[in-house]
């Protein structure tokens, strides 16, 4: 499965990475690879957590947005 991130540098200098696809889904790391890294595991955990419930995974569709 492929889910976009985002990374943002916070005021300590850490890169803090989300998963818009899943609500609550962040991570965080002192260099991007570790960030993304981190967040890889945090997805597979949270997929994980999603299947154990019984819970829908989320579908990703791509679009292309001409701006």
């Amino acid at each position: 499965m492929k889910f976009a991130i985002t990374l943002e540098r916070d005021e300590d200098g850490f890169i803090v990475v989300s998963c818009p696809a899943l609500p609550g889904c962040h991570s965080q790391g002192r260099t991007r690879e570790e960030a993304i890294a981190n967040i890889k595991e945090a997805i597979q955990g949270y997929i994980a957590s999603l299947r154990k419930h019984g819970e829908p995974i989320p579908s990703i569709t791509e679009v292309e947005v001409a701006v």
